[in-house]
């Protein structure tokens, strides 16, 4: 029988169930509405529905690289609560999650969800994570994805378990083990410095024209200033600017694990020369868990409260 909009619409408001979700029900019960609730009830597709309303921030973030090096994805994964991100399954889901993204071709987080699941014949990459969410217990979300190919090498780096990931990526015509390890230095400088730019090249002229007239309006309104004529202002300001995209471009930030305050980008050069061949670094993807996120406060006692429920 022809399934109406109207049917659809009343079932997904008395589930909170997904659209096409309510279609196959009313398709598989022959539109009847009890039993469609029912047969989404079976499925676990209404009860993770009634739980995606809840905030999901935390989670982990998650790489996968292939073995030459030259493709790699980076995902992260939220949930509810610090103990499923530490679940074995969860991890395990979320590794696979990876995977899938390190081979797709989804433009988009959209077309990554409408793709066919690979791991298992499960559906799509949505109905396999409701799926999860109904075994699991509590809400799970994709927040987002990335994949890189490359001519060179991309290295990854995952901190504290995976609350923070990273993936470097570099041209380059060497995959030695000197080479790998310089890498994944600068992979670690990323996660722990938070650099928005690769170098001050990559800075947009609008983020340096707003920052040059806030600098500007400081520099005024310095009562020690009064006096100094605009070109001495002017070098000030350029100074401050220059300094500030020190702080922010990962090249130009001096070198944690630097003796002689070396730059990131002098330490890449000098692995370079020891090596005897070419590696620039080219860009990198920094996916903290959560950031962003406006998380709801939760004592101990009531997150283990909410697990026992």
């Amino acid at each position: 029988m022809a399934i109406t909009a109207s049917q659809v619409k009343e079932l997904r408001e008395m589930t909170g169930a997904g659209m096409m979700d309510c279609k196959k029900a009313l398709t598989a019960t022959e539109g009847d509405m009890d039993q469609a609730v029912e047969w989404l009830r079976e499925n676990g597709l209404a009860k993770a529905a009634k739980k995606s309303g809840r905030i999901a921030a935390e989670g982990i973030v998650a790489v996968d690289v292939a073995e030459d090096g030259k493709v790699a994805s980076i995902v992260e994964v939220n949930s509810e609560t610090d103990f499923v991100a530490k679940n074995e399954k969860f991890q395990a889901y979320v590794a696979e999650v990876a995977a899938q993204a390190k081979n797709s071709s989804a433009a988009s987080l959209e077309d990554f969800m409408a793709e066919k699941w690979a791991a298992e014949d499960a559906g799509t990459v949505e109905e396999k994570l409701k799926a999860m969410i109904a075994v699991i217990g509590e809400n799970m979300n994709i927040r987002r994805f990335e994949k890189v190919t490359t001519d060179g090498l991309v290295v990854p780096y995952i901190h504290g378990g995976g609350k923070i990931g990273v993936l470097v990526v570099a041209d380059t015509d060497s995959d030695s083990d000197a080479v790998k390890e310089c890498l994944k230095n600068v992979a670690m400088q990323v996660a722990a410095l938070r650099p928005q730019y690769v170098s001050t090249d990559d800075v947009d002229s609008d983020y340096k024209e707003h920052e040059k007239s806030i600098l500007l309006a400081q520099a005024k309104n310095d009562p020690k200033n009064a006096n100094k004529p605009d070109e001495i202002i002017e070098k000030m300001i350029t100074g401050r600017l220059n300094k500030e995209l020190k702080e922010v471009c990962l090249l130009e930030q001096e070198y944690f694990k630097g003796e002689n305050k070396e730059s990131v980008g002098k330490y890449v050069e000098s692995v370079a020369k020891a090596e005897g061949c070419k590696l620039v670094v080219t860009k990198f993807i920094r996916f903290e868990t959560g950031e962003g996120i406006e998380k709801k406060e939760e004592d101990f006692a009531a997150e283990v409260a909410a697990q026992m429920r």
